[in-house]
């Protein structure tokens, strides 16, 4: 594998579609730039993709060539695993930006890809940048130069390409998840920064609470961290090496909130929501509201769920949590945001201190499953309606018991058909108001069983 990693120079790169140009880094560059990872074993993370004989490792140092989807957060190394996967042979190496090609500029790469493997045996990497950007038929495009390996495509994603690539392509390709990288990995990638020749050479320290607040800042992404540690570097006195929290906090002060409103992490966070809302972790619970809210999700949506989950997992044992979910969404549909954070904030404490109970959509799923397999039977005749003409003559409502005509407001008589006669659905726990709708609810089945 070549010790130099191939890197793009904007100064020099012609029209889109064309080569990027091989050139040193340039001093100047920003940091992030300047540290990029020039060898394999330079790589922060990932582990479980750069083990021995693992996908990645093996892609990367030109075994096996195969059309890869890098998928995975911001900061998390997918560009450069791209520039050392063309930097494993020989392969002719083409970027191209979701941002600003178009379905013209791929095929022009393919087509020239396809003459220089004609007349000079050579492959060509075609690296894709933000690839969820490209139109169905911007990716459909690809579709038939990635299947005979004119090109090898190395595509990469901040979002899971099961809801952003089509189904096609996805076939076509390996796809790889990149992870966040943890704090450790964060640390050992601003070490570097501060003392590598590339980097900071040495001429800053970093101080331990300064160096802490970076690590959190960064969120998994080494990009962002080191953004943050050229900036505060920037902003240190002449003469002076010391980088302090104050100043990390004066250049750099707010935490990167990464979430997608139509990818995965929309799922997987508001299944957290619920979850911890289930869970009775009222504090979990606001933690990923924040989230959704700060990241810009409908309110609409988190509503929708607060709803649905007061009458899932709450239920009859606080009857009222459902009027405040419905209140909340109410409210956010009157006032909107941001103000619409605190009926949404009332709603999740409200739901997630509540006691907790599932009979109600045990009790209905156990129903549809009779339905369903067939237990539906015959409407009991005294309970079939009565006023259309021809009703008395086919029995319908004959015999039929009226409750309010007995003091006790209940009385024996048959309800179900006559196959789920005995059947009970609801069953309501000890928890909250369902504990004294348990004994209610024992008491009535009996009086109208004549138990």
């Amino acid at each position: 594998m070549q010790d130099e990693l191939f890197t793009v120079n904007r100064d020099l790169a012609g029209e889109p579609g064309e080569p990027a140009q091989v050139a040193d880094v340039d001093p100047s560059a920003p940091l992030a730039v300047r540290m990029r990872p020039r060898t394999l074993d330079d790589v922060v993370g990932q582990a479980h993709l750069l083990g021995d004989g693992a996908p990645l490792r093996r892609l990367v140092e030109g075994a096996a060539p195969a059309s890869v989807i890098l998928f995975g957060p911001p900061g998390t190394g997918k560009t450069t695993l791209a520039y050392l996967m063309a930097g494993a042979t020989e392969r002719r190496f083409i970027a191209l930006s979701a941002l600003s090609s178009g379905v013209k500029e791929v095929r022009g790469v393919i087509d020239a890809a396809r003459r220089r493997r004609s007349h000079a045996a050579e492959d060509t990497v075609l690296f894709i940048d933000e690839v969820h950007r490209f139109s169905k038929t911007q990716q459909d495009a690809l579709l038939g130069a990635v299947e005979d390996r004119t090109v090898l495509l190395v595509a990469a994603t901040t979002e899971n390409p099961s809801f952003s690539i089509v189904s096609p392509l996805l076939s076509r390709s390996l796809v790889l998840q990149l992870r966040s990288l943890t704090d450790d990995d964060i640390d050992e990638v601003i070490t570097r920064a501060l003392t590598d020749e590339r980097g900071l050479a040495g001429a800053f320290d970093l101080d331990d609470d300064a160096r802490a607040h970076v690590v959190r800042l960064a969120g998994g992404d080494a990009r962002r961290a080191l953004t943050a540690v050229e900036a505060a570097a920037d902003a240190v006195p002449a003469g002076e090496r010391s980088i302090s929290l104050a100043t990390v906090e004066a250049t750099v002060d707010k935490a990167a909130v990464r979430y997608d409103r139509d990818g995965d992490q929309h799922y997987d966070v508001i299944s957290a929501f619920i979850k911890s809302i289930r869970g009775s972790d009222v504090d979990a619970a606001l933690h990923y509201l924040a989230r959704m809210v700060e990241a810009g999700e409908d309110p609409r949506f988190i509503a929708r769920r607060l709803v649905v989950h007061a009458s899932e997992d709450i239920g009859m044992t606080d009857p009222t949590a459902l009027q405040s979910a419905v209140a909340a969404a109410h409210a956010v549909q009157f006032i909107g945001m941001p103000e619409g954070r605190l009926a949404l904030a009332q709603a999740t404490v409200h739901l997630a201190t509540a006691p907790k109970s599932n009979a109600v959509i045990t009790g209905i799923d156990a129903a549809l499953a009779d339905v369903r397999a067939g237990k539906a039977g015959t409407v009991p005749a005294h309970l079939r309606d009565g006023h259309y003409a021809g009703a008395k003559r086919l029995g319908n409502a004959q015999g039929y018991a009226y409750p309010h005509g007995v003091p006790e407001g209940v009385l024996a008589q048959q309800y179900p058909p006559d196959e789920l006669v005995g059947t009970d659905y609801y069953r309501p726990t000890d928890r909250g108001a369902e504990r004294v709708l348990a004994d209610r609810v024992a008491k009535l089945r009996a009086a109208v069983r004549g138990e």
